[in-house]
């Protein structure tokens, strides 16, 4: 193709391209800074992973004096890291002036790494959880090392305290960049207890307002998730409590759909396969015997 044509369509397509369109700018955040870097947050979450397992995701220091010298950079390049991202999120979602979005930004980030030793804690009841369900397993480091459930818990337990914290746009993106990896999808703003077990993982769906107690097990393809939901006079769907409230020591097996702000009560077993919209009292054994013909037609929000 002669040299000026090609020209001639580049330019033609910058042009056109670069002229902000009525729907684009309807979707862009008010406020002229950065959007927050997905590539950051997904260094971010690996600094979060180092620093609760030290050893295990980089080389192994058996002198306490090294070990807490790694710990300390890692520390100090995750507020470096995150400090920066949360005054980029703070930016577009209000009106402050640029001194106090550092302030706050730096508030926050303080608060996060604060929160630390807790999300530390946490994270090795999941572990040892998953150690505990799992006959296939040998070790805690290989759960450490190579389960999805691990993976996904750093990510959603980090970005549950960004988000109590009040930080906005980064806490989704960051169980969301999990849900790439695993195939596990977990909103920031599902409340999860101590001892959380996810065995395989894959297709497991756990909604916003979920409440789940201590030494849960879920198997893949569970949903949590809602049976419908109300919508504002505008036609948008109103953030009310609309995902199930799991009780401690329950068990849901695969491919299960909990639906709709009903509760599972303490100690029940969810079989495989059970689509469950009403509650059951503590100590239930639902399991289907047989298929089931029914109609359905509360499907909004599924």
């Amino acid at each position: 193709m002669d040299r000026l044509p090609i020209e001639d369509v580049l330019l033609r397509n910058v042009r056109i391209l670069s002229e902000s369109s009525a729907q684009e700018m309807r979707m862009v955040p008010r406020g002229d800074g950065s959007f927050p870097s997905v590539a950051v947050l997904k260094e971010i979450v690996a600094l979060v992973k180092a620093i609760v397992f030290p050893d295990f995701f980089d080389c192994r220091r058996n002198n306490e004096n090294i070990r807490s010298c790694y710990l300390g950079v890692n520390l100090e390049k995750l507020y470096s890291l995150l400090v920066t991202e949360t005054r980029r999120a703070l930016r577009f979602d209000n009106n402050y002036e640029e001194e106090e979005v550092a302030a706050e930004a730096s508030s926050l980030t303080l608060k996060f790494i604060d929160e630390l030793p807790e999300i530390k804690r946490l994270l090795y009841t999941d572990v040892e959880a998953m150690y505990n369900n799992d006959p296939a397993v040998d070790n805690f480091a290989e759960v450490i090392l190579s389960y999805p459930v691990v993976h996904t818990m750093v990510h959603y337990r980090a970005a549950h305290v960004l988000l109590k914290l009040g930080i906005p746009v980064i806490p989704r993106v960051i169980t969301e960049l999990a849900h790439s990896d695993t195939g596990i999808d977990i909103h920031p703003g599902a409340k999860i207890g101590e001892y959380f077990a996810i065995d395989h993982g894959t297709g497991v769906v756990i909604g916003e307002t979920c409440i789940i107690g201590n030494h849960v097990t879920l198997y893949q393809g569970v949903t949590l998730g809602a049976k419908n939901f109300s919508l504002d006079s505008n036609g948008h769907p109103v953030n009310v409590p609309r995902h199930p409230i799991i009780e401690d020591n329950v068990t849901i097996y695969s491919n299960s759909s909990i639906l709709g702000r009903i509760t599972v009560g303490r100690g029940s077993i969810i079989g495989g396969n059970i689509w469950l919209t009403h509650s059951v009292p503590a100590g239930s054994r639902i399991l289907q015997r047989r298929a089931v013909s029914t109609t359905f037609t509360d499907g909004l929000g599924i």
